[in-house]
């Protein structure tokens, strides 16, 4: 009997014991993240948001004692593992470590954080007209080190072209002197920040962690390295952000920041992507609302960026990013469907910490008027969205067929020609339209190359177009080898592997041997346009003068800088088609004749020019 008693009373006291000892634990306060890690001093914004992380934290008292930052506000959220910390860094404030107090009664933990110098001036210049911006899919492009391909269960396979393939940041580094040598001047990365989703999400549009590279793709430092090196070559980097969404498997989707962080948490809403409720004075607020809080897949939480903390944690994580790597711009994705407040605030706020850079806003419109209304200083928006640079959809749009030769055998209005020369007209909407970006394909597009294309004529004459008209041209991974693919076919299957990316690869594009014949010419045909144009002043900044392609059917316009002129001359018919040149003498003057950037050739333009059948000239008039 006494046995039992004794018995019992000692499995009562270790019952107890451990209650107690999970209680005390369970309130113990924990720092398990402070974002971001570390900061600069000598920035221009002395305000720097802390979001701490971490067991019963929001319960503390956070205390610093460093020489020049003091703590502004202590803010916390109805979920007690976090805690947001706003402090001032003082102009003459030193670099250097302290620690950051956090006690809640005689439970007291210290987090030691950094503040470092600015050190590093490369970087950060922005892209313009004299830029070429070229579009890859790092997981797609190349595979430098095999050793990282597979993570967290998810394995490459590459014979699924929904899954991860294995392309990474030193697998484009291996490749750089191809893309310089090609002619363009800027990378721009799909996204390469963590993707840790069930299913590898290979685009990048899932992001798990906005302060971490992917680490199938290398590390943080990786990518530093990288655009320090291509800093080093002359090239710059445009770096894929997502605001409007994270990916489902993010940690603050198990532990939100707080209760409203993301828009409709309990109940799936699919966003209507009705983004002419932006602009539309009739739109209902329930289709607006849809809009901007419903969720693009069920996959990508949408984000709710009227919260305020989370409002400022994104803006610093791109200040970070450019400070960090000193990447020279930002494509903002799906650009309609954050909060329009919070879009102009972080364009504005970027811009005064560094005023060259550029921004270009996802703007998938069918109109010009509905994609210049985004642009900052648009007359057609009474609120300024202070974004920089758009994307031209609707020329897009009207490229893709315009230049067919089906859409050219008559003239006039109804030619394919005359349709790219009326969203060219329509350029008085814009409020700036040197920063538009132009592009025939992109990742989510159908290729503009097609498989039953048998010759180069819409390929040459299409490229001649977009590195001569206005904007800034972009061009899409392995276009200049003429690779295929159609939106009906799957996202997949636009945006394939670049033949000779991995080790075995039958063919290796990145070599002339590796390519065919019409693959060797269509490359040397885009080279040459894209190194002529590094040094075309008139391309790069002059000012466009077009006229309406007549029956013709031949688009012809010039840009002009300084009194240097570049005439082109597009002839979209299946007939060779001689022009009085009387009716261009507006921007020919006296001049009687150019030389073919192309073939080198002089061609006269003193009363007549014939432009050989589907064909173009660009001449630098002489």
């Amino acid at each position: 009997m006494y046995k039992n008693i004794y018995t019992k009373k000692f499995v009562f006291f270790v019952l107890t014991a451990l209650l107690s000892f999970d209680v005390f634990y369970a309130k113990a306060l924990a720092v398990t993240e402070v974002a971001p890690a570390y900061w600069w001093v000598g920035m221009k914004n002395h305000e720097l948001q802390l979001m701490v992380h971490g067991n019963n934290i929001g319960k503390s008292k956070p205390t610093i004692a460093y020489p020049g930052v003091t703590v502004k506000e202590v803010a916390r959220t109805d979920n007690p593992n976090y805690l947001f910390i706003y402090i001032n860094i003082a102009a003459n404030t030193r670099p250097g470590k302290f620690n950051i107090k956090f006690a809640e009664g005689a439970d007291v933990k210290n987090f030691s954080y950094e503040l470092k110098a600015r050190t590093d001036k490369s970087g950060a210049l922005g892209f313009n007209t004299s830029d070429v911006l070229y579009l890859l899919t790092p997981d797609r492009f190349a595979n430098g080190n095999a050793a990282n391909d597979n993570w967290d269960g998810v394995n490459i396979d590459r014979n699924n072209p929904d899954l991860r393939h294995g392309g990474d940041l030193e697998g484009v580094a291996k490749h750089l002197d191809y893309i310089k040598d090609l002619g363009v001047t800027t990378v721009w990365f799909n996204p390469v920040q963590e993707n840790k989703m069930p299913n590898g999400s290979y685009h990048g549009y899932a992001i798990t962690d906005f302060y971490k590279i992917d680490q199938r793709y290398g590390s943080n430092e990786a990518f530093r390295d990288l655009t320090k090196t291509m800093h080093n070559k002359g090239m710059k980097v445009v770096m894929d952000m997502i605001f409007n969404h994270c990916g489902l498997a993010h940690p603050w989707m198990t532990d939100k920041p707080a209760a409203d962080w993301i828009n409709n948490p309990t109940k799936y809403v699919q966003t209507n992507h009705a983004k002419l409720t932006a602009m539309d004075p009739h739109a209902a607020k329930k289709e607006a609302d849809v809009l901007l809080n419903g969720w693009f897949v069920p996959d990508m939480p949408d984000l709710n960026q009227r919260n305020r903390h989370l409002a400022t944690y994104l803006i610093q994580n791109s200040i970070w990013w450019i400070e960090y790597a000193r990447i020279d711009g930002i494509r903002q994705d799906t650009y309609p469907y954050p909060d329009y407040a919070f879009m102009a605030r972080w364009c504005k706020e970027v811009q005064a910490e560094y005023p060259n850079f550029n921004i270009v806003g996802e703007s998938w419109y069918g109109k010009s008027s509905e994609t210049a209304w985004w642009q900052r200083n648009s007359v057609l928006n009474k609120t300024n969205t202070q974004l920089k640079t758009v994307m031209d959809f609707p020329l897009t749009f009207t490229a893709d067929k315009g230049f067919n030769k089906e859409n050219n055998e008559n003239g006039g209005e109804s030619s394919g020609l005359y349709q790219i020369f009326e969203v060219l007209a329509q350029d008085y909407l814009y409020a700036d339209p040197k920063n538009i970006l132009t592009f025939l394909d992109n990742h989510d597009l159908g290729r503009f190359n097609r498989v039953e294309d048998k010759d180069l004529d819409r390929y040459k004459q299409a490229f001649a177009f977009l590195l001569t008209t206005r904007g800034i041209p972009q061009i899409y991974y392995g276009t200049e080898i003429l690779m295929t693919g159609t939106k009906n076919e799957g996202d997949g299957q636009i945006r394939k592997d670049f033949p000779g990316g991995w080790e075995g690869d039958k063919k290796d594009a990145f070599t002339a041997t590796g390519r065919t014949d019409m693959q060797n010419e269509a490359f040397n045909y885009l080279q040459e346009l894209l190194q002529w144009r590094k040094t075309s002043a008139p391309v790069i900044d002059g000012k466009l003068i077009h006229y309406a392609p007549d029956n013709s059917n031949v688009y012809v316009y010039a840009r002009i800088k300084d009194g240097k002129t570049v005439l082109v001359m597009l002839n979209g018919s299946s007939k060779d088609q001689t022009l009085d040149m009387d009716r261009f003498t507006d921007v020919t003057g006296k001049h009687t004749g150019g030389k073919d950037v192309i073939t080198g050739k002089q061609i006269s333009i003193a009363k007549t020019a014939t432009v050989p059948a589907r064909n173009q000239y660009i001449l630098e008039l002489n």
